[in-house]
């Protein structure tokens, strides 16, 4: 591409490689434990591990319909009504993606017109930036902030941070970095606030299944008034540990669903069929499987969190997902990107800096991010590296 001196467009240039790239690739060149990328080291339930299997072997192996094979638009819909009294159509409600940062991206490819502005809580995802990026729209960032414990947002912040060109709301509960679960009061006023500007909700739900200590999730689209403006996005990744398969849905009304499906059909088509079929049998026969995850997860965040105590840290106790955010001041820092790049040379541990994730960095630049899906003998491996962290670190 002669003359050419920079071919990727501009808006996406501020994109470059994943921190959790980066970061995988420093615990793979200095042997450290990755604490880092949030995927599980153990796999799924068995039986549905080998429906896939025999779904491959059966010759599900061609392109599946293109709105998600019936079985898994149908379970979909079973668990929605048994689990949050949610009723939707499998044949016009149900949209299944090629993972949730697919459902993300199509659903902002499909509503945002250049400029339009899209409101995100920050710390956020990364995909939601880029997928907001592609689109032409504009980010509003609203912040979540330290609070009992636990992190939140300010309504007003929020209300301010709507505006004329406000197209969507990207809410994301339980809340990955901060482990947030949303209260219905805050669900409430993010509802308040859709409807009364006529606003579009993209809430991704992804850890839905993986909260504890009795906090109760709570659907945005369960709120009054809140169904007709909701796309509800899950996936089999984080509820069954298969992050590898990419295989989410969406439920949204008909006319949200089909916009969003006109956007899918020319980035991917289709998903994978065996995967699909696996998600249906996984939905409905092995949730109980799923409660003895979200037993040992909670397990594994203590034994974690006890051990970055020990270490130095303020750690904040998440209500769900699988990460936990320690503050850095005790340990005298102040900069958690500084202090995640050294990690590995010091203790040979891997974390990920939160600042990443905000528009704002200097809002998170004192906190970093640790994962806790790790079987007991790597996590425990980890607070024992982690006790010498004062020493190390003078």
């Amino acid at each position: 591409m002669s003359g050419v001196n920079e071919p990727l467009v501009a808006r996406m240039r501020e994109f470059g490689t994943t921190v959790f790239a980066e970061m995988t690739a420093l615990a793979v060149r200095t042997g450290s434990i990755n604490l880092g990328q949030g995927f599980p080291d153990t796999d799924g339930p068995e039986g549905m591990l080998e429906r896939a299997v025999e779904a491959i072997r059966a010759g599900v192996n061609q392109y599946p319909p293109g709105p998600g094979v019936p079985e898994l638009r149908q379970a979909v819909c079973e668990h929605r009504k048994e689990h949050y009294g949610l009723l939707y159509d499998p044949d016009g409600e149900v949209l299944v993606t090629v993972g949730a940062t697919e459902a993300l991206a199509a659903s902002v490819l499909a509503l945002c017109e250049p400029g339009d502005e899209v409101v995100v809580f920050e710390p956020y995802y990364d995909s939601y930036a880029a997928a907001i990026a592609l689109a032409g729209a504009v980010r509003r960032p609203v912040t979540l902030r330290p609070d009992g414990g636990r992190f939140t947002f300010d309504p007003g912040e929020l209300r301010a941070a709507v505006g004329p060109r406000t197209r969507a709301v990207m809410v994301n509960s339980p809340h990955n970095p901060t482990g947030t679960v949303f209260t219905r009061e805050e669900l409430s006023a993010i509802a308040a606030v859709c409807q009364e500007r006529d606003l579009v909700a993209i809430s991704d739900e992804v850890y839905e299944h993986l909260v504890y200590d009795g906090v109760e999730h709570v659907p945005l689209a369960s709120l009054p008034g809140m169904r007709e403006r909701t796309i509800m996005i899950s996936s089999v990744g984080k509820t069954f540990s298969v992050t590898g398969w990419k295989t989410g849905w969406l439920c949204a009304p008909a006319e949200l669903v089909s916009a969003v499906q006109r956007v899918k059909q020319y980035l991917t088509f289709t998903s994978g069929g065996p995967w699909q079929l696996a998600a249906a049998y996984a939905l409905r026969h092995e949730l109980g499987w799923v409660e003895g995850l979200r037993a040992a997860l909670a397990g594994k965040r203590d034994r974690l969190i006890a051990g970055l105590d020990a270490a130095g840290f303020t750690t904040f106790r998440p209500a769900g997902t699988y990460f936990v955010q320690a503050d850095i001041r005790p340990l005298g820092l102040t900069d958690g990107m500084e202090l995640t790049r050294r990690l590995p040379e010091l203790i040979g541990v891997v974390a990920v800096p939160t600042q990443v994730f905000y528009d704002r960095p200097e809002q998170g630049r004192r906190f970093i991010r640790f994962a806790f899906c790790k079987r007991d003998e790597i996590i425990d491996e980890a607070v024992g590296r982690l006790a010498g962290l004062r020493r190390e670190i003078g």
